[in-house]
């Protein structure tokens, strides 16, 4: 059994969900790479296309999906001078309901905000990827 607050389920990783969703990301233009990652934790690495951000930003996510529909998606900007990085997740925890969203600029685990996610994986993946569009406009617009 995993401990209630490391930030990953008790259940093992669903890995044809993740090969599923790596398909579909792989077939988008705002996509550079979509890859499964065994080592380091297993989980989906998508590296977003250089040309969908400003020169000076780097971003990518990393999904973990499991059998019981428990998640972490990780999104994170790689900037000069530092890191930008929120997540949502579904998982037993201590610090909030099972729901929950680390806020950026840090993803600290005590800003943590109860949510509530659909079930599908493909609802939640068009809900972070809505989220993330909103966050590209807010980069393009401060140039």
């Amino acid at each position: 059994m995993v401990p209630a607050d490391d930030g990953a389920s008790p259940a093992p990783i669903d890995r044809s969900v993740m090969e599923r969703m790596g398909s579909r990301f792989a077939g988008s233009r705002t996509v550079e790479s979509a890859t499964i990652v065994e080592e380091g934790g297993f989980h989906l690495r998508v590296e977003l296309s250089g040309d969908y951000y400003p020169n000076e930003v780097s971003a990518r996510f990393e999904i973990r999906w499991y059998r019981n529909d428990d998640f972490s998606v990780h999104y994170q900007e790689v900037w000069r001078d530092g890191a930008w990085q929120c997540r949502w997740d579904r998982h037993p925890n201590v610090h909030n309901s099972r729901d929950h969203f680390h806020p950026p600029p840090t993803a600290g685990r005590i800003d943590a905000e109860d949510g509530r996610w659909p079930d599908d994986h493909r609802d939640v993946c068009r809900l972070v990827l809505d989220s993330l569009e909103e966050r590209v406009e807010t980069l393009w617009d401060r140039r």
